[in-house]
Formats: structure tokens, C-alpha cells, sequence
């Protein structure tokens, strides 16, 4: 007699076997490579710069320069990748530097010295990030109508605080100029600052509590909040971070031009956005990554320095890029949906 507890066993159903398991192509193992598409999309661009300019694309000289350029949009990109993140947006970027370089290089700042000057651009930074926070936190504005004021406003009082006028880094604070023309390993000092400023921006988004509360309040605020985290008071600290950033980068283009000018930073807040769109990170927040924000600069970067040395249209240049940022924002969403 059988036992009734044994269930019945069918003979001819297939059994799994290890060999029947679907094993994991090469393929797949490339799409879980972080980034895949960013490289491979500098890649080629480098390739394109080999076939078309090989005498001057590849040169170290030229290589400074892209680094050099992409350092001062790079330290916005940072701190444009946390608001983002964080479910806001910041418009205000290119002019808040402009403001913080204007101010640091006023004759009665230059006459303190070049530390003060630096602590100066940092101060005003923050403090132009400050006001955009607590507009959004506390006076319950819209991010996109609170940056739009402070860009328009900042980039007002520059000019007024300079007359329209470009102010001159004066000889006794050659300090800031030395950033950009000491050279370490064959690279200026402020492509040093601009890793540590991504290094300690990647530290403190994926090591820290302040990074996860980032990811936390964009990917659902009212989530965020039930879970115990004071939403507003954190937002407050993500526009505060931006401005300093904005800060740090007034004194990169101080040491690159020196000097201060209200037309510092024209547009830059589109370039530091789109390069973080590129990088993969979503306008509606609660992911992204630094890694491929700076990615994504790199290749706004490459392509800008493409279309120089080939001596292109910059209209065509904007153009390329338009394309680049939609074709991004395509595959967001198609990422999305696939997702969902």
C-alpha cells in the first residue's frame, strides 16, 4: 500500500537540472556595468576627436583644458545633483557664482586678502542657497518660480555691485591665480579641488545619512516625513549645499579669468542640469547617482571641445546638445515604463 501523505510523482514531468537553468550572457553581465552607456559614449567621442583632429585632440595641453573647463561646471554638477535628487531644481546656479565672484573681488574685499576673499565667494554661495531653501521650505514656493527669482535677482545685484564692469584680481592676492596655473603631476591645482569636491560629494550621498534622507525626501516626501524626517529643514540644506558649491566654483573661475564679472556663469545652470539629466539622474528625484552626473558633464565637455577644434558653428554645438538632452530624457522614460 502507498502512503496517502506522499504526493503523486509524474515520471514524464521535466525535471530542472543545472544545465537547464539559463545561465547569464556576456551580454547581460555588460548591462549590469554601472554607467555602461556613458563610457561608451565617450569613447566614441574620443574616437571621433582622433579621426578628425589627431594633432591636437590627443594632446596634453588640450587634455588640461577639458579637465580645466569642466572643473568649474563640475562643482555645480555636484551640488545640482543633490537637489535633484532631492526632488527639486535649481536655476539660479550661473548667477549666484557670478554674484560670489563680483562680491570676492570688490576692491574692499581684494583688501583683505586672498583667504577672505575665498571664505567671501563661500559665504555668499551659501548664503544666496540659504534664501532659495527657505522661499521653497517655508515660504511653500514653487523651486522652479524660487531659482527663477534668485537668478534674476543675483545676476542684478552683480551687475550693480560692479557697474557692469569686470574687476581685476589684484597682484597681492595671487593666491586664487595660482590655482589655476600651479600645476601638480602636469595638472593645475583646481582640477585637484573639483575631485575632491566630487569625491567628498559621492561620500556623502552614498555614505551618509544626509545622502539617504536625500533619496528618501525625493523619492516620496510624505513617505519621508511619517518616517521622521524633517522634509523642510532638509531641503533647506540641499539648496544651502548647492549654493556652496556655486561658491567653491566663483573661486575657480576667479583663478581661470582673474576676475569677477557679472557675466560669470552664463547658462551654466542649463549645463550643470542637463549633465545631470545625462548622468541618469530623474527630474522627479529619488535617484541619480554623482558618478554619472560628472559622466555626463565629461561628455557636454568633450563635445564642446570637439566643435572648437574643429572650428563648427556654436549654434550646431546647442543643437547637438538639445538632441543629446531629449534622446536622455526618452530613455528615462522608457526605462520607467519597462520598469513598471
Amino acid at each position: 500500500m502507498s502512503d496517502s501523505s506522499t504526493p503523486a510523482v509524474d515520471e514524464q514531468a521535466p525535471t530542472r537540472t543545472r544545465d537547464s537553468i539559463p545561465r547569464a550572457t556576456t551580454w547581460n553581465r555588460l548591462g549590469e556595468i554601472p554607467h555602461l552607456g556613458l563610457i561608451i559614449a565617450l569613447v566614441l567621442l574620443a574616437v571621433v576627436g582622433l579621426v578628425t583632429v589627431p594633432d591636437t585632440f590627443a594632446t596634453a595641453s588640450n587634455l588640461v583644458s577639458v579637465l580645466s573647463l569642466a572643473a568649474t561646471i563640475g562643482v555645480i554638477t555636484v551640488g545640482a545633483t543633490f537637489v535633484i535628487i532631492g526632488g527639486g531644481i535649481d536655476l539660479s546656479v550661473g548667477a549666484v557664482m557670478a554674484l560670489a565672484s563680483v562680491w570676492a573681488t570688490t576692491l574692499a574685499t581684494q583688501s583683505f586678502g586672498p583667504f577672505v576673499m575665498i571664505i567671501c565667494a563661500l559665504l555668499v554661495g551659501t548664503g544666496a542657497g540659504l534664501v532659495n531653501g527657505l522661499l521653497i521650505s517655508y515660504g511653500r514656493m514653487v523651486p522652479f518660480i524660487a531659482t527663477l527669482a534668485m537668478l534674476v535677482a543675483a545676476r542684478g545685484l552683480a551687475q550693480r555691485m560692479s557697474d557692469r564692469k569686470t574687476q581685476l584680481i589684484q597682484q597681492g592676492n595671487q593666491v586664487i591665480v595660482d590655482m589655476s596655473t600651479t600645476r601638480v603631476l602636469g595638472l593645475p591645482v583646481l582640477v585637484y579641488i573639483f575631485a575632491v569636491v566630487v569625491v567628498l560629494g559621492w561620500l556623502l550621498l552614498n555614505r551618509t545619512t544626509f545622502g539617504r534622507r536625500t533619496y528618501a525626501v525625493g523619492g516620496n516626501p510624505e513617505a519621508a516625513r511619517l518616517a521622521g524626517i524633517d522634509v523642510r529643514r532638509h531641503t533647506v540644506l540641499l539648496y544651502a549645499l548647492s549654493g556652496l558649491c556655486c561658491g567653491i566654483a566663483a573661486v575657480l573661475i576667479m583663478a581661470r579669468t582673474t576676475t569677477g564679472s557679472s557675466t560669470h556663469g552664463d547658462l551654466y545652470e542649463l549645463d550643470a542640469i542637463a549633465a545631470v539629466i545625462i548622468g541618469g539622474t530623474l527630474l522627479t528625484g529619488g535617484r541619480g547617482t554623482i558618478i554619472g552626473s560628472i559622466l555626463g558633464l565629461l561628455i557636454f565637455t568633450v563635445i564642446t571641445n570637439l566643435f572648437i577644434l574643429n572650428g563648427l558653428n556654436t549654434a550646431d554645438q546647442l543643437i547637438a546638445k538639445g538632441l543629446i538632452i531629449v534622446v536622455a530624457v526618452l530613455l528615462q522614460r522608457r526605462s520607467l515604463t519597462s520598469r513598471t
